[in-house]
């Protein structure tokens, strides 16, 4: 079990993944831009660490500043929430080099399914399996939908 863990993420991702942490007896540290650092995660985290200026280019995807919070604050794990580095192959393998867990799918398992980006450029499926077809329409548009009726009247 950790004892001290990095959150590379802000907002209410990071809040939940502190109060987790809190809940289980674990020390967060959250990271934040100079856009951020008024926010509940950094209130909210034992440790907060500034990672650079507001552009996310130059703050939570600058992975030498995020590797630089861990080893000043001796953070055993990074949880990366969702989007920045959590599918960044290259991030998870720089900190197994560096001892730190990437608490996560492995680089190989990220590598495998692919990402969210890749996943969303895939076809649509067209054709419907399911025991209603041929009148089943698998993927509805938005217009076609009815709207929902209250249960209560």
């Amino acid at each position: 079990m950790f004892t001290k863990v990095l959150i590379a993420n802000r907002g209410e991702i990071a809040v939940r993944i502190i109060r987790t942490l809190k809940r289980m007896g674990i020390g967060s540290v959250a990271v934040y831009s100079d856009a951020d650092r008024f926010t509940k995660a950094v209130q909210l985290a034992d440790e907060a660490i500034r990672l650079g200026p507001a552009p996310a280019a130059e703050s939570y995807l600058d992975v030498e500043a995020v590797l630089a919070a861990c080893k000043a604050t001796g953070a055993q794990a990074v949880h990366p929430g969702y989007g920045f580095l959590s599918e960044n192959t290259a991030f998870a393998r720089r900190l197994e080099a560096e001892g730190i867990t990437f608490i996560g799918p492995t680089p190989e398992n990220i590598e495998a399914f692919g990402s969210s980006t890749r996943l969303a450029s895939w076809p649509k499926p067209t054709v419907c399996h399911c025991s209603q077809a041929p009148t089943c329409s698998p993927l509805p548009s938005r217009r076609s939908r009815q709207p929902r009726r209250s249960a209560t009247r």
